[in-house]
């Protein structure tokens, strides 16, 4: 039997690891109750008092967000893009085989953080940065919950859940650090979003030079080694990678010259960037003897951006748009949005359908793993799990006070650690052109009251047999609108879309305004 006194953080206690039997074990108890007892009175008055049941250090918890990334953009889902670090971590964890996202960035970010619908929330597409407001104030997130339990908290890279009021901004979030940036995406190598900087570490502008996915793999080492070892840490790595524009090295890619199409050279060339940095994170976690003690959490934020997202031109999908804009005069900025995203896409989603900003599989299943070496055995999961499943897995795996809170994401921790399948609940998804609901394995999309498909993405995960009008289904597909119907729906958070095209988000380019947390600054002055 061994006594070990646990002290700083933890609370102290008593374990009593079994090592015999019978007598002897009541010997052993007997001699110790006997030492106890018969030693001075700093040991009867204040260790005693002190003794309780030992608890385990909370884990340390890394969520890692890749950015439009394919689902055959890895190399151990069956890509040629060179992926050693993540293929390792996805091979020795869980493979989530039916994970599932958003179709664009804002709305996955605020489902993974707040564990409920996004369209509950009201983010159902990427907030601009003309957006005032952002992620809804009366939402609790993540590291709001974890700091409630101690964790220190930062966020590394790309925030996009609103900045033009202090109090939307990721150190008011429950962050206690920040260090990226604000907007949906930049220009890798000069950082700026639609004619404005935005590199920021907390409230202030940082002018500095480098790849950003370099850059954000640098201050995630950094915030590991820096961290107070007396307190659990929450990082979540939002990687820009590999989100448009295509940009990377020049000798990274150059070593994908075998890859003929252009785009998808340099988009290899970003992944196998994003995949260093994730190593680099990991060497860290491993150098500090906190790996055996850290959950990682991967996952892309939507499906990958390729060619065939859109129709099979910039020009077929531009003559859609007067459906949507009326007689209002479209904007060449906007047209030049549409080419560059629609044809510069290098991404894989195979064999899914179509790809991010779509409520087709290849928009929202991703590819998602989890990592917790000798706590999580290895394995892959083909039960559906959901981003909004993410908190209140945490939440559960941790026993925080907060898991009891309705959330419309559920607890996946059982699945996760033993496999018990659970609870099963609707996941909604929601895109420019539609909505989609999931009873799975059935998924309903809706277009429109006239384009209804109705798909078995389980048998079918190409979608490519629309059993919306088949007769046995019809009841199917009556029920699922009717759910679809009620699912609550909270107040939009955005700006009128003309007011995006007429001040397009582009990444990378010439600096013609001032940095985006400049201009925030002024806006929090004016509100003083």
């Amino acid at each position: 039997m061994v006594l070990v006194v646990t002290s700083g953080k933890q609370r102290a206690g008593l374990i009593l690891r079994d090592r015999q039997s019978g007598v002897s074990h009541m010997y052993r108890i007997l001699s110790l109750v006997c030492l106890l007892i018969s030693t001075s009175a700093w040991a009867t008055e204040d260790v005693v008092d002190d003794i309780a049941p030992a608890t385990p250090p909370l884990p340390n918890i890394v969520v890692i967000v890749a950015d439009d990334l394919g689902w055959k953009d890895l190399g151990y889902q069956g890509s040629e893009i060179r992926t050693p670090r993540i293929d390792a971590l996805a091979n020795d964890g869980l493979a989530l085989d039916r994970f599932y996202a958003q179709p664009m960035c804002s709305p996955t970010r605020a489902s993974l953080l707040t564990g409920n619908s996004t369209a509950r929330l009201g983010i159902t597409r990427a907030l601009s940065k003309l957006v005032p407001t952002g992620l809804p104030l009366d939402q609790k997130i993540l590291p709001q919950y974890l700091k409630d339990m101690g964790y220190q908290t930062s966020l590394v890279g790309k925030w996009h859940l609103g900045f033009r009021q202090r109090e939307y901004l990721p150190t008011s979030r429950g962050f206690d650090s920040f260090y990226g940036h604000l907007t949906g995406g930049i220009g890798y190598w000069d950082h700026v979003h639609g004619g404005g900087y935005d590199w920021n570490r907390n409230e202030e502008v940082l002018r500095e030079e480098g790849y950003a996915t370099h850059l954000m793999a640098n201050e995630a080492v950094r915030v590991i080694k820096d961290r107070n070892p007396d307190e659990p840490l929450f990082l979540y790595a939002a990687f820009s990678a590999p989100h448009l524009p295509n940009e990377a090295p020049e000798e990274t890619i150059a070593s994908y010259a075998d890859i003929e199409n252009p785009h998808r050279r340099v988009h290899a060339a970003m992944v196998t960037e994003l995949d260093t940095g994730i190593g680099q994170i990991v060497d860290a976690l491993e150098e500090q003897g906190m790996l055996d003690n850290t959950l990682i959490w991967f996952m892309s934020d939507n499906g990958g951006l390729n060619p065939s997202t859109a129709p099979p031109s910039a020009l077929s999908f531009i003559s859609t748009l007067d459906r949507w804009f009326g007689d209002f005069k479209i904007p060449w900025t906007f047209l030049e949005f549409v080419r560059m995203n629609y044809l510069q896409g290098g991404s894989d989603n195979q064999p899914l359908r179509s790809g991010k900003g779509t409520l087709y599989e290849g928009g929202v299943r991703v590819p998602s793993f989890l990592y917790w070496r000798g706590e999580l055995q290895p394995r892959q999961v083909g039960d559906m799990v959901t981003v909004q499943d993410v908190v209140p897995s945490i939440l559960s795996m941790l026993q925080s006070e907060a898991r009891n809170r309705e959330f419309d994401g559920i607890n996946r921790w059982p699945l996760l650690e033993t496999g018990q399948s659970g609870e099963v609940r609707d996941y909604m998804a929601v895109a420019l052109d539609g909505e989609a609901l999931f009873q799975y394995p059935w998924k309903l999309i809706r277009h429109s009251e006239d384009d209804i498909q109705l798909y078995n993405v389980e048998a079918d995960p190409s979608e490519q047999n629309d059993l919306a009008g088949i007769g046995e289904h019809a009841q199917r597909r009556d029920e699922m609108i009717a759910a679809l119907d009620s699912k609550p729906r909270g107040e939009p958070v955005g700006v009128p879309i003309w007011q995006i095209m007429l001040d397009m988000d582009f990444f990378g380019g010439e600096e013609d305004r001032p940095p985006w947390m400049e201009i925030a600054q002024e806006t929090f002055e004016t509100a003083k």
